[in-house]
C-alpha cells in the first residue's frame, strides 16, 4: 500500500506536462515567504517546506537516479536537494548575506535548477551504464 502510494505520487509529480508541479513548488516558496514575513506559523512553514522538498526531491531523484526504486530515488533526490541548497546558500553568504530575501532567492534558484534538470536530464532517461 505504501509503495503504491509513493509510486502514484511520483508519477503525478513527474507528469508535469503543464508545469503544474513546478508551479506548486513556487507556490510553496510563496507560502514560505509569506510565513516568514507575516504569518510566522510553524505548521504552515512545515507544510510548505515538506511540499517543497517532496516535489523538488522527486525532480532531482528522477533526473539523476532514474533506475532506482521510488523510495531510494526520493531519498537521494532530497539529499541532492539539500546539497544544492547548502551550496547556493554558501555562495549567497560569501557574496552578500543570507537574509529573508536572499534565502527565498536561493530557494527559487534551486527549484528552477531542479525543474530544468528534470526536464532535460530526466527526459533523456538514465545516462548511467547498466
Amino acid at each position: 500500500m505504501h509503495s503504491r502510494f509513493a509510486a502514484k505520487l511520483e508519477s503525478y509529480i513527474m507528469q508535469d506536462k503543464y508545469f503544474i508541479s513546478s508551479f506548486l513548488s513556487y507556490a510553496a516558496l510563496a507560502a514560505i515567504l509569506v510565513n516568514m514575513v507575516i504569518i510566522k506559523s510553524p505548521i504552515l512553514g512545515l507544510l510548505a517546506t515538506l511540499s517543497y522538498f517532496l516535489i523538488n526531491g522527486v525532480f532531482l531523484g528522477t533526473a539523476f537516479f532514474a533506475k532506482e526504486n521510488g523510495f531510494l530515488k526520493l531519498m537521494l533526490g532530497i539529499l541532492l536537494l539539500t546539497m544544492f541548497l547548502g551550496l547556493v546558500g554558501w555562495i549567497t553568504i560569501i557574496l552578500y548575506a543570507l537574509n529573508t530575501v536572499t534565502l527565498i532567492l536561493s530557494l527559487v534558484v534551486v527549484a528552477t535548477v531542479s525543474s530544468v534538470l528534470r526536464r532535460t536530464v530526466g527526459s533523456k532517461g538514465d545516462r548511467h551504464p547498466a
